[in-house]
This record gives C-alpha cells, sequence and structure tokens, in this order.
C-alpha cells in the first residue's frame, strides 16, 4: 500500500484521531511507532517513516509508543468493508484463525496458496500473515498482562504463543519492556468480575449514535440468547475453543466490555467479533459525508451523526433469523426462534459463569440440523429452507462468517429453496459485513424512504439508491429508523 508522505504527516501533525488505524508512524530518531493522534511533539520530516500496519512498523525494528498506545487504536475500516483477498484474510487473522490453524489454515480457508497469500499481504500492509498474527498476539498479550490476574505463563498460551520464551521475546521487541515491567508489579492481582472475566475498552472513531445501535439489537433480542438492560446489551457466544457471554456498555469514545470466558485463548476471537457486531471499525465521517449530499437524509445524519451497521458474531444465526422473519413480524418470529432454541438446547453452548439471565450461544448449524420436525413451529417449506441452510454449513458449502466471499456465499443461498434476492441481501449486509446493499423491497425500508419524501417503489428506490453509493447499508439502516 502506497502511503502519501505529505498528507500523512499532516494528519500527524494535525493529531487527527480520524485516521488512526488507517497508518501507523515510525520515528527513527526515537525507534517508536505511534498513531497519528500521538499527544506527543510533532517529529522532525527526516526522521519519520509511514507504515500500512503495525506488524510493518514492527518489522522495521521499532517498539510501540506507551505513550499512545499504537496497538489499542480501532482497526482500519479498508479490512472491515473490503471484500477481496486481503480484506478477508485481515478479518480472519482477527478473528484468529491463524494461532488456531496456522498460515496453511488461514490459505485454505481463503482459497489461495500461502504463497499468493503471503506475496498478497506483504505488498498490501508490508507483513506477511504471520507478522500480523503475531502483532495480534502482542496486542492480546499486553490486554491479558495488564487487566487480568492471570499468571504470565498462562497469558502466553492464552494469546496465542507457542512458548514461554517465545512470548517474552516478543513483548520485549514490541513493548520495550519485559512481561513483568509492562504488569507494574501488580503479580497476582484479582481479576475483576472472577476468574475467566476481563474488562476492557474497544475503541472506535468518534462520532457513536450508541441509542440506534441499541435500539436495533434490542428490537430483535431473542430471549435467553441476547438482552439490552441498563444501557448495556448482553449476549451469549459460541467461540473457537468454549462458550462465553459479552456485555458492551457504550461509553464516551469507547465501549466498556465485560468478557466471561471459559477459556481465555478466545479473548482475540472475542474482541473481534463484539468489535464487528457493532461496527466498531468503521468510518462514520466518511459514511455520513456521502449520505448528507442528499437533502432528503441531511436532517436525520445531522441529528443523528455515527449511526452504525449492526453485524453479526454468528453468520448462521443471522441467516437462520431472516429465513424465520419472511413474510411474519419481528414479534412473531421471535416466538418461533424462541422455541427453536429451546428445542436444541444442549450442554455444549452453556452460558459462562455469571452470565446473566443464563445467556448461551444460538444453536449451531449441526444442532438445527438435527432437530425434530415439532421444533420449527413454521410452515414446511420455511423448516426445509432452514435445514437446507444448515445442512450447506455442516458440509462446508457456505462460508457466512467474517472472511466469506460476498459474491460466492450470494450465489450458494439463492441456490437454496426457499432464498430469494431480500434474504441475500439482508446476509450481505449483516453476515458479510456488506456497506452497499439496498433492501429495496423491504417493507420497513419502503416506508422509512416513503417518509422521507422518497421514491418507494423497490424499482424506483433502487435508481435512486445509486447516490448513496458505496454507503447503501448505511442508508438502508436510517430508512429503517425513519419508518
Amino acid at each position: 500500500m502506497e502511503l502519501d508522505f505529505e498528507r500523512c504527516y499532516r494528519a500527524v501533525d494535525s493529531r487527527d484521531p480520524r485516521f488512526d488505524g488507517w497508518f501507523y508512524t515510525g520515528v527513527t530518531s526515537t525507534g517508536i511507532y505511534c498513531r497519528p493522534s500521538c499527544p506527543a511533539t510533532t517529529p522532525k520530516r527526516q526522521n519519520v517513516r509511514f507504515f500500512p500496519s503495525a506488524a510493518a512498523a514492527q518489522g522495521a525494528g521499532l517498539r510501540a509508543c506507551r505513550r499512545c498506545r499504537p496497538d489499542a487504536a480501532p482497526g482500519s475500516p479498508q479490512w472491515d468493508v473490503r471484500a477481496d483477498l486481503v480484506g478477508r484474510a485481515m478479518r480472519l487473522i482477527a478473528d484468529g484463525v491463524v494461532d488456531r490453524d496456522g498460515v496453511p489454515g488461514l490459505a485454505t480457508r481463503l482459497g489461495y496458496t500461502e504463497r499468493h497469500l503471503h506475496r498478497m499481504l506483504q505488498a498490501e500492509l508490508g507483513a506477511g500473515p504471520l507478522a500480523l498474527a503475531r502483532a495480534q498476539r502482542a496486542q492480546t498479550a499486553r490486554i491479558l498482562v495488564e487487566t487480568t490476574g492471570l499468571g504470565l505463563a498462562e497469558v502466553a498460551f492464552a494469546a496465542g504463543f507457542g512458548s514461554v520464551r517465545q512470548f517474552n521475546d516478543t513483548v520485549r521487541e514490541v513493548f520495550g519492556v519485559t512481561p513483568s515491567e509492562l504488569r507494574g508489579g501488580r503479580s497476582g492481582w484479582p481479576t475483576a468480575g472472577g476468574a475467566g472475566t476481563i474488562t476492557l475498552r474497544l475503541a472506535y472513531r468518534p462520532p457513536l449514535h450508541a441509542g440506534a445501535l441499541l435500539d436495533f439489537l434490542a428490537l430483535r433480542a431473542l430471549p435467553g440468547i441476547e438482552e439490552v438492560r441498563d444501557r448495556t446489551y448482553h449476549r451469549g457466544l459460541r467461540l473457537p475453543h468454549g462458550p462465553g457471554t459479552a456485555a458492551l456498555t457504550p461509553a464516551g469514545g469507547h465501549v466498556a466490555a465485560t468478557l466471561r470466558l471459559a477459556d481465555m485463548r478466545d479473548v482475540a476471537p472475542a474482541v473481534a467479533r463484539c468489535r464487528r457486531l457493532l461496527d466498531l471499525d468503521a468510518d462514520p465521517v466518511a459514511v455520513d459525508a456521502v449520505l448528507a449530499v442528499d437533502p432528503a437524509l441531511a436532517p436525520a445524519v445531522a441529528a443523528e451523526p455515527g449511526v452504525r451497521l449492526p453485524h453479526a458474531v454468528d453468520g448462521f444465526e443471522t441467516a437462520v433469523r431472516a429465513v424465520t422473519t419472511q413474510q411474519v413480524s419481528l414479534r412473531s418470529a421471535r416466538t418461533t426462534l424462541t422455541h427453536l432454541i429451546a428445542a436444541t438446547r444442549s450442554d455444549d453452548d452453556g452460558a459462562a459463569d455469571g452470565a446473566p439471565g443464563g445467556l448461551r450461544a444460538f444453536p449451531s448449524a449441526a444442532e438445527v440440523l438435527a432437530a425434530p420436525d415439532p421444533a420449527f413451529r413454521m410452515p414446511g417449506a420455511r423448516r426445509e429452507t432452514i435445514r437446507a441452510l444448515a445442512r450447506a454449513v455442516v458440509d462446508g458449502e457456505l462460508d457466512l462468517d467474517a472472511g466469506g466471499d460476498r459474491e460466492e456465499a450470494a450465489r450458494r443461498l439463492v441456490a437454496l429453496p426457499g432464498v430469494g434476492p431480500w434474504t441475500a441481501g439482508y446476509l450481505a449486509m449483516r453476515a458479510l459485513g456488506d456497506p452497499d446493499v439496498i433492501l429495496a423491497t423491504d417493507l420497513g425500508v419502503r416506508r422509512g424512504a416513503a417518509a422521507l419524501g422518497l421514491p418507494d417503489t423497490p424499482k424506483t428506490l433502487t435508481a435512486y439508491a445509486d447516490r448513496w453509493r458505496p454507503w447503501r447499508s448505511y442508508a438502508t439502516i436510517r430508512l429503517w429508523r425513519a419508518a
């Protein structure tokens, strides 16, 4: 990735936080790298290099600034919305695929050779998949060292390191201190909330319209799976190494996250999925700037800046919800899904200790596929559509998670009986994170368009929505709110 020096230097000189995560500033005279908004004195031009990733800066021999903590910056919005190989790879690396399955596993998920994958990541980010995963492990290690009472050896393996020596070497290289110094002499301090619980801050680019996020999630909340209470969203999670729960509370400049995990190795994937659910890596200023050009949307954008696009922690769950909601109200769909959840309950998706209301993860595709007919209180054709979805996920023919190929997923979805363009579009928007989907046939979207004085037939609305590219999914959210 080519970074324009003058543009980057101006962002650093103005300490503009909007560019945090877009690039990193390396200061050769001090041997550190910073986020663009670092409050330190602006370095001289001749001492500055710019890097597209923290891993690239680390590869150049620089350590993370302990003042601005660049590893805690929001992620680049590019990797949140891009559908190409690099975007998909970055989302899977954030979810811990390299730590669990290695680079061969990542390449297999993406359908490319390891050599081609390395070449593409090196060209875009200045670092290969191993270096990118190492940078993420370092960040996870810092979180665990500073926010839990885990022993340092436990932190090493929970963060994904293969050995304590590798952990020690990486922390010294990335942060310029030993793990003990990073902890600051607080060895053995109690973990807030009990064993297996950590509390951390999830950064985002302001503004964030927290009310819109919580309204959206509360309206669709499934009892036993999720709830919104006291401006906090709680939900159960199915993670690679066991169950967990998350409690997410929007606050000034960050979202406070309390994670209860059965296995601390799931810290990185839990954080990645929570960030994705709340769309915390988005660039709301860029989105709102495009939508505000339309006079019909401009008042709503001015009144409610920073409306996000809620994604999903489980693509299959979102698919089942979408099919169940076809031609029925959200309330009716919630009743149907609650019965399905109760009928497929198993100990494997059990709640983490202390979870409010005994929250658990949504049933897996295998559990739904094995459920008897009485578990599905819906027409037979819709039941068979859900089973076809579950079978495609179990057989590995359909990938609806963060690293899935959007075009391939859409093609496979519409080939299933009972899945039409609306369902495929909804899943592209929420499960796969496509920022440019307009659900022109959706009744709520059409009502919202009418309320704003916009064309409200599918054909005319589709044509009108071209002016909202490439952020039509965000326009869809605003039309739902207008309805």
